[in-house]
């Protein structure tokens, strides 16, 4: 900012295992979503090393950077980031056309996502014609359609009520137990349980990595409904 720069990260040390879901945790400015940018390669570190899948990752053009997220890559974000004029089955195809895979496989793929998301009787809506939990489901649909090693999700609850919420995270919690690796980002205590790590960070360094005892989302979901 100006000549004034904020050192945000201060030597995170951090590995993340084929298959793991880990939760990334800690208060505003304590450097969380700096640390998802240099992972989704969406910022560079000014030293340091970032290895995804035994490929160092630094000096990337734009055109390089965009070509490894959307091979290595998939997003969930907070506030969904769907394009409102695509139907759920377009915006869940997007990656599949940057990659330059033909319309009709697509379709086809992008289908059999959202049918993973049971949203495939939602396939011809908008976005503004979805619920918050539909619209999330598609951008888990549409984060999964290019097949990413990594899912990368910011507060990808935050936008839900707590129903919804544990849904979601029942989902991605089937992702995971078919062995994605998924880094959640969130300040919500329940939901970091639903992983099994947790890292804390705290004025750009991790002050806590822990594994955890996985709260599976579908109990949580169904122990709520008893209370309701």
């Amino acid at each position: 900012m100006g000549t004034n720069s904020l050192h945000v990260l201060k030597g995170i040390d951090f590995t993340v295992s084929e298959g793991e879901m880990v939760a990334i945790m800690g208060s505003s400015g304590s450097g969380k979503s700096t640390l998802l940018n240099i992972l989704g390669m969406l910022d560079e570190a000014d030293e340091g090393t970032y290895t995804l899948d035994g490929k160092i990752i630094k000096n990337l053009n734009e055109r390089i950077a965009a070509k490894y997220r959307n091979q290595f890559l998939g997003f969930i974000f907070q506030s969904f980031n769907l394009i409102n004029y695509k139907s759920a089955l377009d915006n869940v195809a997007m990656p599949l056309y940057y990659q330059g895979v033909a319309r009709a496989e697509r379709t086809d793929k992008a289908m059999h996502y959202l049918e993973k998301v049971g949203l495939k009787q939602w396939a011809d809506h908008l976005p503004n014609e979805l619920s918050g939990g539909q619209k999330q489901r598609v951008a888990i649909a549409r984060a999964l359609a290019s097949d990413p090693k990594v899912l990368l999700a910011d507060e990808p609850t935050g936008a839900l009520d707590t129903k919804t919420s544990y849904e979601v995270m029942e989902l991605i919690q089937g992702i995971n137990d078919e062995g994605k690796t998924i880094l959640v980002v969130t300040h919500e205590d329940d939901i970091a349980h639903m992983c099994k790590r947790i890292v804390h960070l705290k004025d750009g360094l991790i002050i806590d990595d822990s594994s955890v005892t996985q709260v599976r989302a579908k109990e949580a979901k169904e122990k709520q409904t008893a209370h309701a």
